[in-house]
């Protein structure tokens, strides 16, 4: 008892010291710097989007925008960020972009011109492509023989009268709307536009599709490749339909519940329908029905939850999310009439996968459900990077946050695909709390935002870190084991 006693005394008499220029609380800055040193980021997007200024002084494009995702994962909200990592001394020593200011990097950002924005998307796809070299070729040929590409929106909420190319949203938000391409095996961007909120993205999909094929790496084009793609009902469209068929791509799109797949829904034997896979109480069956002017081998695949209307899985409210997948017939009858009857969501998909057998019809359907990989995406640049708002008034440098933080986002899938653990059943180990790929949020926890001291000697830098933070170490040394390409 004396002895604690006696601590406490100790600590009433702490002092506080001089600062120290050779603490950093960003240390595991240095992984990512590896990183992309390794991949040839900043070269890569370099390379691609060409000069943006007359001058060679100063900070490039790819500079520019993996300044931007570096800050980003450092856990920086906003322009700002970088003049404060621009003040951590040690911390520059670390980082891949040292010496950005918030400034240098809007007025940069304003100095992109629309081709050099789309040459953005041909960096990734270099990036990409030196990524898989640095692979095992067993694990390349895997991650490339069946290619699935997302496409999806995501609302950006912004505040403020000044700020430029967005609008209000059907909710009466204020916002801009990313519009993305995703290699979903990767977690991977691979094509982005920045839409305002009212802007219908069916209008832009054929052309996203196209420049998302264009920067798939090489070997994910091959000839024994399969391409997939997905999207949700909000891309209903016979356009995006014949763009994917005319390119030689799978899809299978969610189609919007119209009268006329009601009609077809009654044309289903009871028979017809089989369990689905790892979705208790749900049920598939196809259906006859190709909308005009879609391609002639689409096919309608139909999914059916049965809901619980004692256990509250029905609202009350006819305007919910919920009720609308109901059936028109029950739809519109009060809950307490509902209570007695048999009642089932239902969800329709169009493709132009084979659904020839149900076993078949049940592995399309289990797969088109996993195109929540790409909300994934989106939450991680949202909650892990800062593409939860959109900084500046101009389009154009919220633009470039946008390619920040999904660049920051796609580091995070490189990482994984690079440093992860290769189980003998293929499953791939990372970094996360469940030894998946670890989010932004994971990594700036256990790797990044993690205190370090430089030390300087005979002309070297030396890290030291607080015990038990290992994972950093762990990092680098497979990062440095990586071939080279």
């Amino acid at each position: 008892m004396a002895r604690i006693r006696d601590g406490r005394r100790a600590r009433r008499g702490v002092r506080v010291g001089a600062a120290d220029a050779s603490l950093t609380g960003v240390s595991g800055m240095l992984a990512v710097s590896e990183l992309a040193d390794r991949l040839g980021v900043i070269t890569r997007l370099d390379a691609a989007i060409g000069s943006i200024k007359k001058r060679r002084r100063g900070h490039t494009g790819g500079e520019l925008l993996v300044g931007m995702a570096t800050a980003q994962l450092a856990g920086q909200d906003f322009l700002v960020g970088l003049d404060r990592l621009r003040a951590d001394t040690a911390g520059q020593a670390l980082a891949p972009v040292p010496g950005l200011a918030s400034t240098t990097a809007a007025g940069l950002a304003k100095r992109l011109t629309e081709a050099q924005w789309r040459a953005v998307e041909t960096g990734i796809c270099e990036i990409t492509t030196a990524m898989l070299d640095m692979l095992p070729p067993e694990r390349a040929a895997a991650l490339c023989q069946t290619v699935t590409i997302d496409l999806d929106t995501t609302d950006v909420e912004v505040y403020g009268r000044k700020k430029g190319g967005v609008a209000y949203t059907y909710q009466g938000q204020r916002a801009g709307r990313p519009h993305l391409a995703s290699w979903a095996e990767t977690a991977t961007a691979l094509a982005a536009d920045l839409m305002a909120g009212d802007e219908d993205p069916r209008a832009h999909a054929p052309a996203l599709l196209k420049r998302a094929l264009a920067a798939l790496p090489a070997q994910a084009r091959g000839a024994g490749t399969k391409v997939r793609m997905r999207a949700d009902a909000g891309y209903f469209a016979g356009e995006l339909a014949r763009a994917a068929h005319f390119s030689g791509v799978e899809f299978a799109i969610g189609a919007k519940r119209i009268a006329p797949l009601w009609k077809a829904l009654a044309g289903i034997a009871e028979t017809d329908w089989v369990d689905a896979i790892d979705m208790p109480g749900a049920q598939v069956a196809v259906g006859k029905y190709c909308p005009a002017w879609w391609p002639a081998n689409t096919r309608l695949l139909i999914r059916r939850v049965r809901l619980d209307v004692a256990a509250g899985q029905v609202s009350t409210d006819p305007r919910s999310r919920r009720r609308r997948t109901l059936h028109p017939d029950q739809r519109v009858l009060p809950l307490a009439e509902l209570t007695g009857l048999t009642v089932y969501a239902y969800s329709f998909i169009l493709t132009n996968l084979d659904v020839s057998t149900p076993a078949k019809a049940t592995e399309v359907e289990h797969w088109y459900r996993h195109r929540t990989q790409i909300e994934n995406l989106f939450r991680d640049s949202k909650h892990g990077a800062a593409l939860r708002h959109l900084p500046s008034a101009d389009p154009t440098v919220n633009r470039a946050w946008m390619w920040g933080a999904l660049l920051a986002a796609s580091m995070a899938g490189w990482l994984h695909q690079l440093t992860g653990v290769l189980t003998p059943d293929g499953r791939l180990l990372g970094h996360g709390t469940r030894d998946g790929q670890a989010m932004i949020a994971t990594l700036r926890h256990r790797l990044i935002q993690v205190p370090g001291r430089i030390i300087r000697h005979a002309g070297a830098l030396t890290l030291r870190l607080p015990p038990d933070h290992q994972l950093l170490d762990t990092i680098l040394t497979r990062i440095r084991a990586l071939p080279a390409v």
